[in-house]
């Protein structure tokens, strides 16, 4: 409906007009005019439109006086003032189309802009704006529109950079509520989603807002959380606008006022402002137009104080960066006809073709004509390539200025300080763009960097960028109505209040917090069953909490709905099953080593007999001596890890035992351990049992799985570890398989949950975080100190196996013994034995004890005999030995002397 009434606004229009020249469809031109046409559309009165104009003369001058530009061609200029109105500024674009223009300078603003093109698109003639930043002037709607400024979308981009260098997520947009700052604040919306931040709130307002509307507007934003302002307006709104917020106490220490260039604009041109501006202004960071410096700028700006003498009934005025532009969009036109005439460019103009056949009686359109060398003109402004007072002046193949740079300042006194600048190569720096042209791009954030900046309110410290809101609302925090282990999160009963391990975390973290939080603490449950807390966060997303605290594990899913706190707790999903304590037995001597190392016993009580005497037997000796070592330590350890250790044994060793049956599983309703087992782990959802307190574990580990009970339970470490503190029938088996913890959780992007995770920190590092621990969660250990003192002592049930071994061999010794005694001393009285069979018992008792220790006495000497013969022979074997070495040593001796 606005593209139509602004054609409908277009034929009206021309209803004014009667043109009483007309051209012919192919008139005949010189190749070389004497004269070319363009025309220029300004607010001769605005701040862009007074410097706009004389800097255009100037270079309307300086262009017809050099002949190397257009040889025997001049540039006739025709001015015509807008002023201020849209609706002017059509009027005076058709009254141009009456004459052979190639071309218009401007118009200024981007509302003309947009229908001026839909005019030179059917004409075919360029335009040429050097102020008309609206990023939505796009090549493929308007072909013949040429923005020979920067985008805004550049801007914006710089805007948006530079709130993530400072760390702020949220801003609120104040704007003009026009094609130029709708249109600008939507590149701004999306500069900031790239970088994860956003526009929390927009603040349009008319073009002429009045004083109330304004005020009326920002009393809005006081009520608003974030305290990062963007602005971007023209400059006598935007000027009302900081006034009304100087009123209301905006500007302020903890806000931030970010103001695009249209404050720069504003003191280039009017600058020394009043004082009482300037203190509206204090703090602000702004951008402006980066041109850098050359000896054609610095000529240009010596003569500026001449070009604008006597040209201003108010006084003189400064030279805005707008006004560079200006100045180099006439050469940029120069250089393009040039190049246009030099290739025999068609001058000619004809009738509009669409208006063949239509009934224009009453519209008198026979003004209306084409340019028809519009197109090649157009490329031929699109191809320029040369050096202006802006700098390298060229465009990119998506027909924008290169090198888009920017001037970051910082309004300090009655002055300001330059604290960087921002380029779309590198990014935030505090060295000139074009010096960074030559090197490699560096967009990494440790690269990017500003100086320091005075905020409002004279502070020198970064502002958090958000407040809590002086609404008198509260936050609403989602607190679970937890049914088991309510020793994490309970709701006293028949109030409002919570209390718990959880709970206390939280009130200590919000109290270390440099600002006060009001909020209120919301009951989320039925408080028959534990609630899902995946669906709590998501209630977070839809704005019905403002938060969730508790025992909240973070996991991949709710991070994509929420952003959580630093971790408070470590868990993770372990495996609990029944355990049976395994005493040590009486053959646990023999477990130390397979039967594969049985050999190792030779090692025990092997006696190294033989004399060692060459130096590789001893290499051999030594390295054997330290295996020795190193088995029978390993023998003594491990036998006395067994005996001394309590051993647990469970038919389920982990999660993979778990995973490769068909047993039922148990796990904590309301947890996300079941969407983890069937999702991740592929077990069936019919195997999940669901069970809500520590009595109903209880209950289904011992019923078992062939009794409708469980094999084991899957549950986070932090609940296992409370559970298992008085009951040592079960244990964790297997391994942590997952790895998470618990936090806090806020809106996206909430800065709270940053300004949390800190306080989380400090209470981690002075010890507040585990005194929290230990007053919830220390609970008694579930073997008391004599069970552990019966572990450590040893039992004789450990060594009746040795003992028996040992008995029976010395039975068996003892019996062999008897045997061999009685048989010997049967042969050796055989015949006393016969004659004397009347004998009493105790005398052929004493008899065979008198032979037992005769054989004793002669078998010690025996031993004794053999003992001293080994000796002996031992002792000629050593003297022979050193009797060969004497001998071969004599004999080298003998040899050498013989030599001699």
């Amino acid at each position: 409906m606005q593209f139509t009434m602004r054609i409908v606004c277009i034929l009206v229009l021309i209803l004014l007009f009667s043109g009483s020249s007309s051209f012919g469809d192919s008139a005949n031109v010189s190749p070389r005019p004497e004269v070319v046409n363009i025309g220029a559309l300004f607010s001769f009165r605005s701040m862009i439109g007074k410097v706009g104009k004389i800097a255009v003369e100037a270079a309307i001058e300086d262009v017809n006086s050099d002949p190397s530009i257009l040889g025997v061609t001049k540039l006739n200029l025709s001015l015509h003032d807008t002023n201020y109105s849209g609706f002017l500024g059509i009027i005076e674009s058709l009254r141009f189309m009456e004459t052979k223009t190639m071309a218009i300078i401007g118009p200024q603003n981007s509302v003309t802009a947009h229908v001026i093109s839909h005019i030179a698109n059917e004409v075919q003639v360029p335009l040429l704006s050097f102020s008309a930043t609206d990023p939505t002037l796009s090549s493929l709607q308007f072909p013949f529109f040429i923005r020979t400024s920067q985008n805004d979308l550049y801007q914006m981009a710089a805007v948006a950079e530079i709130v993530d260098y400072f760390q702020w997520k949220e801003v609120i947009a104040i704007f003009v509520d026009d094609d130029h700052g709708r249109n600008g604040i939507a590149a701004l919306g999306d500069q900031l989603n790239e970088r994860r931040c956003k526009i929390s709130l927009k603040v349009p307002l008319k073009p002429d807002a009045s004083r109330d509307e304004v005020t009326d507007a920002l009393v809005k934003v006081a009520l608003t959380q974030s305290r990062i302002l963007v602005i971007h307006t023209y400059e006598t709104t935007g000027m009302v606008v900081l006034n009304v917020a100087q009123y209301l106490g905006l500007t302020g220490p903890g806000y931030v006022w970010i103001a695009t260039n249209w404050l720069s604009l504003l003191l280039d041109t009017n600058s020394p402002l009043p004082s009482a501006s300037m203190e509206n202004i204090q703090g602000l960071v702004a951008l402006r137009l980066y041109t850098p410096d050359s000896a054609l700028k610095r000529n240009f700006v010596s003569r500026w104080t001449n070009l604008t003498a006597g040209k201003s009934s108010s006084g003189s005025f400064g030279l805005s960066t707008y006004g560079l532009y200006a100045y180099d969009t006439v050469w940029m036109l120069a250089h393009a006809i040039n190049a246009f005439l030099n290739e025999g460019g068609n001058l000619s103009f004809s009738k509009l073709s669409k208006l063949t056949g239509t009934d224009v009686r009453y519209l008198n359109l026979n003004s209306m004509s084409i340019f028809n060398g519009g197109k090649t003109l157009l490329d031929k402004i699109l191809e320029v390539n040369f050096t202006g007072i802006t700098g390298s002046v060229g465009f990119t193949p998506e027909r924008d200025l290169i090198h888009p740079a920017f001037e970051v300042i910082n309004i300090i006194g009655t002055g300001e300080r330059k604290i960087g600048y921002w380029s779309n190569y590198s990014g935030l720096s505090i060295v000139p763009p074009e010096t960074l042209y030559s090197k490699p791009p560096n967009r990494t954030s440790s690269n990017q960097k500003l100086y320091d900046v005075v905020w409002p309110g004279q502070a020198t410290q970064k502002p958090r960028g958000w407040a809590f809101p002086n609404s008198g609302r509260h936050l609403r925090i989602g607190v679970p109505r937890r049914v088991s282990y309510q020793e994490f999160v309970s709701q006293v009963e028949g109030t409002d209040m919570f209390t718990g391990y959880c709970i206390d975390v939280f009130t200590a973290a919000i109290n270390l917090l440099p600002y006060a939080v009001p909020y209120k603490l919301i009951p989320f449950g039925d408080g028959l069953t534990n609630p899902s807390e995946t669906e709590l966060i998501r209630l977070i997303t839809t704005g019905v909490y403002d938060g969730a605290i508790g025992d909240i594990a973070i996991i991949t899913n709710r991070t994509r709905m929420a952003d959580f706190t630093q971790p408070y707790v470590e868990s993770g999903l372990v495996v609990v099953a029944p355990v049976k304590k395994l005493n040590s037995s009486a053959w646990a001597f023999l477990r130390p080593f397979t039967p594969k190392m049985w050999f190792s016993f030779s090692t025990l009580f092997f006696s190294h007999r033989e004399n060692t005497v060459s130096a590789l037997g001893r290499l051999v000796l030594i390295i054997w001596l330290f295996v020795v070592l190193i088995i029978n330590s390993s023998y003594t350890a491990s036998l006395t890890s067994i005996l001394t250790v309590q051993q647990l044994s469970s038919p389920v060793k982990g999660i993979e035992t778990l995973i490769s049956n068909n047993d039922p599983i148990g796990y904590q309703q309301g947890s996300f351990a079941r969407n983890y087992l069937i999702e991740e782990l592929g077990i069936h959802e019919s195997r999940l049992v669901p069970l809500i307190s520590a009595e109903h574990y209880v209950k289904a580990l011992n019923d078992g799985p062939t009794n409708n009970g469980v094999a084991a339970i899957v549950d986070e470490r932090a609940y296992v570890e409370l559970f298992l503190s008085t009951r040592c029938e079960y244990s964790i088996v297997g391994q942590e398989f997952t790895k998470n913890g618990w936090g806090f959780a806020f809106p996206r992007d909430s800065p709270l949950a940053v300004d949390m995770s800190t306080a989380i920190l400090r209470l981690s590092e002075n010890g507040d975080l585990q005194r929290i621990h230990d007053k919830w969660l220390m609970k008694s250990a579930c073997t008391s100190q004599a069970s552990k003192i019966e572990v450590d002592r040893l039992q004789l049930n450990s060594f009746w196996g040795l003992f028996l071994i040992c008995g029976c061999a010395c039975l068996l010794a003892l019996s062999i013994y008897l045997y061999q005694m009685v048989r010997q001393y049967s042969e050796h009285y055989a015949e006393e034995l016969g004659s004397s069979e009347q004998t009493s018992r105790s005398a052929s008792l004493q008899r065979f004890l008198s032979f037992a220790d005769e054989k004793e006495e002669v078998f010690k000497s025996q031993s004794k005999r053999r003992r001293m013969q080994e000796d002996s022979i031992r002792s000629v074997n050593e003297e022979n030995s050193t009797g060969s070495v004497r001998k071969v040593g004599h004999g080298y001796a003998d040899g050498n002397m013989h030599d001699s």
